[in-house]
């Protein structure tokens, strides 16, 4: 980068009539309907000022950042009428940018991000997003072609590596050309693209505090990580599991967080062996010897909303796992997560002491008796509506904190492993529990697909996810509908049309009363936590029925799926 610097500095004069010689329309004519019509910009590599002239020329704000000291000059010499903030700053720190404790409508790297070293690109993503205000655009240019011709140092970008550091940092994504553009100065050998990436935020400015918890909040352990990706998983994934709303509120039984918590880390815990804090000295005040350490024996897909445990010692461990986890989830990540520079917690809770059961049933009655878990209603609505740019944010995350802490432990674990650690369920072992409830009743009636409305063959049938487990991960049992592969196989990761499971209704609710009838507790107190707007007493399959069409329009909505 210093080389790079250095060059411009010395070739200042000729660059800046390079430079401006041809105009902001012509090289940016492909966002310019993005360019905000006030507020803040931000010009990173801001060179000759072109830009950064013509954004003020716009009535933006606009500060502009050089670190080439002799082109920065030149810069200055140009007079407009909305004034040019000027700072010697560079990436990755932008150390003076972040002293001017202001956020940016607008941030603009053109012709920057080819001389960032790949192992530093993540690290500038980082810093640069943080600058963002809700709603905020990035917008960056790559450069194709033409490196080490003039003694400048440059790298190969690409916007698939953008479009994957976009996601560690909940930033939405586009690239705006189909192709890359020729250059305006006329070189042959170089082309262009531009990417836009976008925070996102509804305006109630949740999302932006919750991308600040996560990327930018002190953390000596993952559980702040934890917390937010167990509520992202019961926001997205029980949205019938809020018990109240009030001042502000959404109410939820502190049971089931207790409950996506031990699912969160069991794996992580019994399985891998992976550290969740930076003492390797200190385990995880949940990892007790009278609870968790006696489900050793126990997975996570073991311990799933309507489980029942008829064994005392299993029921009594499941339970008091369950109060250890809500007591720590009480007193440190909900206590500890607050609103930036107060001492206000962002999250409320309160715990009974229910008694010890020697049957337990985790179901909507059970996780309410443990007490009760305040989320703001706007943080509610931010992680269901925006958990598919949420959640890659939480997982990178939790993984770089696990390999900071394995680092002090002078261990090595791959990234990947660590992915698959985090991995939220394998859909395979709950979809063989219905196949082989399929299977046995094939042996003595017909069982029909659920979307063609045809008899299916033992051999030549599927499990499918009515909403595609790759973009809602429900496992439930309501969700999984048997189908002919064929059918399967075309439906995919597609979400069906209203139309289409209205015209399968009768065959829906009929493969529901088949199948289930006999474990109908467990199937409704899936159902009543998972889908909106139903009791917790609901034993309707026909009110099920109109709670999944709901549900499949919500996910239309947040998600903007493929329909089939």
């Amino acid at each position: 980068m210093f080389d790079n610097i250095t060059y411009y500095s010395k070739h200042a004069e000729r660059l800046t009539a390079q430079y401006n010689s041809v105009s902001f329309e012509q090289v940016h004519e492909d966002w310019l309907e993005e360019i905000p019509q006030q507020g803040f910009a931000l010009d990173i590599g801001a060179g000759s000022g072109r830009d950064a002239r013509y954004l003020a020329s716009r009535g933006l704000s606009v500060v502009a950042v050089e670190p080439a000291g002799g082109i920065r000059e030149q810069a200055q010499h140009y007079a407009v009428n909305q004034p040019v903030h000027w700072l010697d700053d560079s990436l990755p720190e932008l150390k003076k940018v972040f002293n001017l404790s202001a956020r940016f409508d607008l941030i603009l790297l053109s012709a920057v991000w080819m001389h960032i070293v790949p192992s530093e690109r993540e690290r500038c993503l980082r810093k640069v997003s943080g600058l963002l205000k809700a709603n905020g655009k990035i917008v960056i240019s790559l450069r194709h072609g033409g490196a080490g011709d003039d003694g400048r140092t440059m790298y190969p970008v690409s916007a698939d590596e953008l479009s994957a550091l976009a996601k560690r940092f909940g930033l939405s994504f586009r690239l705006l050309n189909k192709k890359a553009k020729p250059d305006e100065l006329g070189r042959s050998d170089v082309t262009w693209e531009t990417v836009v990436l976008t925070l996102p935020d509804d305006g109630s400015g949740a999302f932006p505090l919750l991308r600040n918890i996560i990327v930018n909040d002190s953390k000596s352990s993952t559980y702040k990580v934890a917390l937010l990706r167990t509520l992202l998983r019961i926001a997205e994934g029980h949205p019938g599991a809020v018990i109240d709303r009030t001042d502000g509120y959404v109410v939820l039984p502190a049971g089931l967080v207790a409950l996506y918590w031990v699912r969160l880390f069991k794996p992580l815990l019994d399985h891998f062996n992976l550290p969740q804090n930076s003492d390797p000295a200190k385990k995880p005040g949940f990892l007790k010897e009278d609870g968790w350490e006696k489900l050793a024996s126990f997975s996570g897909n073991d311990l799933y909303v309507g489980a029942n445990f008829s064994d005392p010692l299993s029921a009594r461990a499941v339970h008091r796992t369950i109060k250890d986890v809500a007591t720590v989830i009480r007193d440190m990540p909900a206590r500890y997560i607050r609103l930036p520079g107060t001492k206000d917690s962002v999250f409320h809770v309160t715990l009974n002491h229910p008694r010890v059961k020697d049957y337990l049933s985790l179901d909507g009655a059970y996780f309410a008796s443990v007490g009760k878990f305040y989320v703001p209603e706007r943080i509610w609505d931010s992680l269901s509506r925006f958990s598919v740019w949420i959640e890659p944010s939480l997982v990178n995350e939790w993984v770089a904190l696990m390999e900071s802490y394995m680092i002090r432990q002078n261990r090595t674990v791959s990234k990947g492993d660590l992915l698959l650690a985090l991995a939220w369920e394998d859909p395979v072992r709950t979809t063989a529990r219905v196949r082989g409830r399929v299977d046995k009743l094939l042996t003595k009636e017909e069982v029909k697909c659920c979307w063609s409305r045809k008899a299916i063959m033992i051999n030549s049938y599927a499990v499918d996810h009515a909403m595609p487990f790759a973009r809602w991960p429900n496992n439930d049992l309501w969700n999984l509908l048997p189908a002919q592969s064929k059918i399967n196989a075309e439906k995919s990761d597609k979400l069906p049309t209203s139309l289409r499971m209205m015209n399968s209704r009768h065959v829906i609710t009929g493969w529901w009363e088949q199948a289930w009838q006999d474990q109908a507790d467990e199937f409704f107190i899936q159902a009543n936590l998972s889908l909106p707007n139903l009791s917790a007493a609901n034993r309707s399959f026909s009110d099920v029925f109109e709670a999944m069409v709901m549900q499949r329009d919500r996910i239309r909505d947040f998600q903007q799926l493929k329909e089939w």
